[in-house]
Order: C-alpha cells, then structure tokens, then sequence
C-alpha cells in the first residue's frame, strides 16, 4: 500500500500535554554529551536568565515524534512503520523548552512524494505551551522504502 498523498495538508489536533520535567532533560543532556549546566543544574539556568533548566535544541525531537505517531499510526494513512526510516530532522527554536513546560505539538502533514520506489513524507510539528506560547517548529522527513 503507498502512502496516502491526501494527507498533504491534513493538521491533526493537538497532542499532548507533554510534561517537562528537570529529570529528564538532564538525563536527554547526559544522552547526548552535553555538559552546559543551563541543562541540569536550576540554579546555573537561572543565572543565566532562564526560569528553570532548559533543554539541549534537539530535545525537542522526543515530542515531535510522539506527535508524529498520530500520522504514522492512522491507518489511512498507509504508512507500514516496519519500512520507515528517519531522513531529515529541523527545528526553529522560538524559546528554550524548560522544565515545568507543558507542551502541546500539533502535526502537518507538509508534503509526501515519491522517490526511486519509495515514499518521503515531510511533517511539521508546532510545539507550544498549553497557554499558547511557541516554543518550536520541528520538521521531519521520513523515508517509507518501496518494496523488494
């Protein structure tokens, strides 16, 4: 089954609310190797004029993706999950994300075309608070391999 090109444009509502805990940006910051202490420790964060810790920019991505399996998983959509590979990842930070942030990521379906047998869809994920504020605009592209 290909992938539906329908969904070109399709917006799906918001999901979410997804916590941001201290936590667990500061284990997604030993994740990646990041030593700036704006990540782990409040009171660095603070000093350098934050409310709280803030995440590393490419935290972003463990909220976008959960926002992307809405798409990937509608079965409308004609996606096999078994077949998909992650091309391409962007994101324009508005603020840092930070800790005690409640985020809301509502998907678009931005484009899907076909290439040497195999799918590439590209969505944009809004990140906001749940009062509204942008936080980031994470886009992504997949590639769903052809057949055999």
């Amino acid at each position: 089954m290909a992938v539906n090109a329908d969904f070109v444009g399709r917006t799906y509502p918001p999901s979410g609310p997804y916590a941001v805990s201290a936590e667990g940006l500061a284990a997604f910051a030993s994740a990646v190797g990041s030593t700036d202490p704006v990540h782990t420790s409040s009171e660095a964060a603070r000093a350098a004029g934050y409310a709280d810790v803030i995440a590393p920019p490419t935290f972003a991505v463990t909220i976008a993706q959960q926002c992307d399996a809405v798409f990937v998983q509608d079965p409308e959509a004609g996606i096999d999950y078994s077949r998909v590979v992650h091309g391409e990842q962007r994101f324009v930070h508005h603020r840092p994300i930070a800790a005690g942030d409640e985020v809301l990521g509502t998907l678009t379906v931005d484009s899907v075309r076909a290439a040497g047998g195999h799918s590439m869809v590209t969505t944009r994920t809004e990140l906001t608070t749940t009062d509204g504020e942008a936080l980031c605009t994470s886009t992504s592209t997949i590639v769903i391999r052809g057949g055999e």
